[in-house]
């Protein structure tokens, strides 16, 4: 469940809290006319003004050409660890952040919240969760800003059909087309712990 509190929106732009902790909706404020539009999909200043306070040193962008790729469940370990803010700029994904803190209360819950180049929604996933998505549309494209660089060495993930974790993916197994790598993450009950 989303929640909103009375300030959420922010620079014109709207933060709304998810059911796991930490967890953040961003919908930034679109102005469009008979041109097109204009957006600032990211805005240092009103980002803390929202109690948000994060430096993305790296931008990724990926194109997923078939309905039914599935990337992730990925994350980095310290001293690589880190925060995510994801959008989609063509077509349309399920994206899933699954809470790999031991010591929360939701650990192995997951998230799962439509971001489409239509509703211009973000997600923010914080240091602390694993993170990935399934296409819903061809050729589509992801971008996402990170708080740390790619380091292959501290380079991780978590079986995406883990049944444990029970994310209703909208691939299988069988059509789910995935990275070799992805294919191969260990279950959750079998990852170190990662994230205090």
């Amino acid at each position: 469940m989303k929640k909103r509190s009375p300030d959420a929106r922010q620079g014109g732009c709207l933060f709304e809290d998810l059911e796991l902790s930490g967890l953040k909706l961003v919908t930034p404020k679109k102005f469009g006319d008979e041109r097109g539009f204009f957006c600032e999909t990211h805005n240092e200043k009103t980002w803390a003004n929202a109690g948000l306070n994060f430096d993305f040193v790296q931008d990724n962008h990926s194109l997923s050409r078939d309905v039914g790729t599935v990337r992730g469940l990925h994350f980095q370990t310290a001293p690589f660890a880190q925060d995510k803010l994801v959008r989609v700029v063509s077509g349309r994904i399920l994206d899933v952040a699954v809470d790999l803190r031991r010591s929360s209360p939701t650990f192995g819950r997951h998230v799962v919240v439509e971001l489409s180049k239509e509703n211009w929604r973000q997600l923010f996933i914080p240091i602390g969760f694993a993170h990935g998505f399934v296409t819903l549309e061809p050729d589509t494209e992801v971008i996402y800003k990170v708080t740390n660089f790619y380091s292959p060495q501290h380079d991780c993930g978590v079986a995406w059909d883990d049944p444990d974790i029970g994310i209703a993916w909208t691939a299988d197994a069988e059509s789910a087309v995935l990275s070799d790598k992805d294919r191969k993450w260990p279950r959750l009950r079998d990852l170190a712990e990662v994230f205090a």
